[in-house]
């Protein structure tokens, strides 16, 4: 059996097929990031008790962890439409415009890839976020004036994978902001079991533990590799997927016990035997791999260095200790000088 190229751990990719109908619909179906659901669900029935729109909402992290589920769970909670955009799309100051006067009252909007917004388009939201009033210029030179309208009530999520990007005038504007963080294996494998059900397919307890951990502490990567277990099992022509099952289709993938996958191994690998394990920048790293920087820092850093493969210094990334270990290499002899310890992350 072979399966399609493309990196089953992208994270940054939607995923295939089904995506929706595995989308839990409100917060009690929600599985982990409890802390947040815990600030979510009191703001939530405050804001029902004084009737009035949700206060506008940042939703933070790396990407696969939930932030547009997490975007749709609260416009089910506050029985709100939701309108979808991204940063990127909003390429004019109109695009924009046109959205938010077309919004009703209580509506969310939510903005993927906030971060990525033009200033141009971004300096529009600073009076639709406090005022609910958007200024619009109309003609050119001096006989150009300003005129405002007035918007209904909404309120607007944006999510990012890179909070520090967000200009402090648009951040200090957002009244809650939540930076969500990589799951649990024990979640990960009750959203497994949850997303088996859903698509009609049986799963041992033992199996779907083992791909909640090797998914990276991300769901949607756990949600794609239940579906390419499947395939394994639906191939067989059975329907119980069995642990046995898991470890077939991981090593189709390469996936190891550790949950990293040939492009992670490649990346230790080219920072341990071509700069001696490191201080490298990521320029380098990336171009001795053939690959985009902003790759590796979004797609595949994010994990390797919350599993403590890879720290960051002000002179750029260090293989650690595991990281060798993973490898079966044998570890350099650190001294007092070394930058193994006590740098601070950029």
């Amino acid at each position: 059996m072979e399966f399609n190229e493309e990196r089953i751990f992208d994270s940054q990719r939607e995923d295939d097929y089904n995506v929706v109908s595995l989308r839990p619909k409100i917060l009690k179906e929600y599985i982990g990031q409890s802390r947040i659901k815990k600030k979510l669900e009191i703001a939530i029935k405050a804001t029902k008790i004084r009737k009035e729109p949700i206060d506008h909402i940042i939703l933070a992290g790396p990407p696969g962890l939930g932030k547009t589920t997490m975007a749709y769970v609260i416009a089910n909670e506050m029985d709100s439409n939701i309108q979808i955009t991204s940063g990127p799309v909003l390429e004019k100051a109109g695009d924009l415009a046109a959205i938010l006067t077309n919004l009703n009252s209580g509506d969310i909007l939510f903005i993927d890839e906030i971060h990525r917004l033009n200033r141009s388009v971004e300096e529009i939201l600073y009076s639709a976020m406090e005022d609910f009033q958007l200024d619009i210029m109309i003609g050119k030179g001096p006989s150009a004036r300003s005129i405002r309208i007035d918007l209904q009530p909404f309120s607007l999520i944006g999510a990012t994978t890179r909070l520090g990007l967000i200009a402090p005038p648009l951040r200090s504007r957002f009244g809650i902001i939540l930076e969500m963080n990589f799951y649990e294996n024990e979640d990960l494998a009750h959203i497994v079991k949850r997303s088996a059900e859903l698509l009609d397919v049986q799963i041992e307890d033992d199996a779907s533990l083992i791909i909640g951990s090797r998914s990276r502490g991300t769901p949607r990567i756990a949600n794609r590799l239940l579906k390419r277990v499947r395939d394994t099992v639906h191939v067989k022509n059975e329907s119980l997927i069995k642990k046995n099952d898991v470890a077939e289709t991981m090593s189709l993938l390469e996936i190891d016990d550790n949950g990293l996958d040939n492009m992670d191994r490649k990346i230790l690998n080219a920072l341990i035997k071509n700069y001696n394990g490191g201080p490298a920048g990521i320029n380098a790293i990336a171009s001795s791999l053939g690959i985009e920087p902003e790759t590796i820092s979004e797609v595949y850093e994010p994990f390797l260095l919350q599993s403590g493969y890879v720290i960051r210094t002000h002179r750029g990334r260090v293989a650690t200790e595991k990281s060798y270990e993973v490898l079966g290499l044998k570890s350099p002899i650190k001294n007092e000088n070394s930058l193994w310890e006590g740098e601070n992350e950029i």
